[in-house]
């Protein structure tokens, strides 16, 4: 295996913010602590959606634990939101399922696996 070579300045940076949140802070979890109302959440949520959806939307979500996850990201966010993070910023895919994962070539022509449907991505911590 050949020596690893020098950091690169980013690595560097990402090494001292590792230093102040070490990465087995990140199993640590007390969502009673932490956890606001998912309600209340969801709720939050609806005040930007079209009311005539609202009704299918709640009872889409009210046919199994499995539909609530799937149409409750906005409660899962709230909950890593107070979780230790580096600072590090990044875009985030509140629906990373394998159907939003794919190949494309970059502009460089390189063939790349990643995702390929950023409709629901936001700006939020790497951790």
């Amino acid at each position: 295996m050949p020596a690893a070579g020098p950091l690169r300045p980013g690595s560097v940076d990402g090494r001292a913010r590792r230093a102040t949140v070490p990465r087995r802070t990140l199993a640590d979890w007390d969502g009673a602590a932490r956890r606001q109302d998912p309600l209340a959440t969801i709720l939050e949520q609806d005040a930007i959606r079209d009311p005539d959806l609202l009704a299918i939307r709640h009872g889409r979500m009210g046919a199994s634990p499995w539909s609530y996850f799937r149409g409750a990201a906005a409660v899962m966010a709230a909950d890593l939101a107070s979780s230790p993070n580096t600072g590090i910023r990044v875009h985030l895919c509140g629906d990373a399922h394998v159907l939003n994962f794919g190949l494309w070539r970059t502009p460089e022509r390189n063939l790349s696996f990643d995702l390929n449907d950023f409709d629901e991505t936001l700006p939020g911590p790497f951790e």
